[in-house]
């Protein structure tokens, strides 16, 4: 009997912006805001800016992070205390495949607008 594989689903790029509302962040890391909502409980360093209304502002740092825990989590199935632990133990190496990941989708996302562009001009001049 075949063993039914997860599809895992590719996050988005990050846009280039300061500031991220939860409902913007939810969707680019494809979470419910309850799940950030509940992961900035446990996990220390992660921490919004809180603005009037308690609302929450992440940065992009933060999308990173969120991404980090979620990869400790959900593909590589640490329990919320292991993924704490990894984090507080080696910030550093386990963040750098998740950033490069984000690096490459900023550049992908930066070249398919670029060839738009292009595309847009060759049309226009014939």
């Amino acid at each position: 009997m075949k063993r039914k594989q997860k599809t895992r689903r590719e996050l988005p790029a990050i846009p280039d912006k300061l500031y991220f509302t939860i409902s913007e962040v939810s969707q680019l890391c494809v979470l419910k805001a309850y799940v950030l909502r509940y992961w900035e409980q446990e996990f220390p360093q992660l921490r919004p800016i809180k603005r009037r209304g308690n609302r929450r502002f992440y940065q992009q740092e933060d999308i990173v992070l969120i991404r980090q825990i979620r990869k400790l989590l959900y593909e590589d199935g640490f329990t919320i205390d292991g993924a704490r632990s990894q984090l507080s133990n080696t910030p550093e190496t386990i963040s750098q495949p998740v950033k490069i990941n984000i690096m490459v989708k900023k550049v992908i996302a930066e070249l398919e607008s670029v060839l738009q562009n292009l595309q847009a001009e060759m049309k226009v001049s014939h």
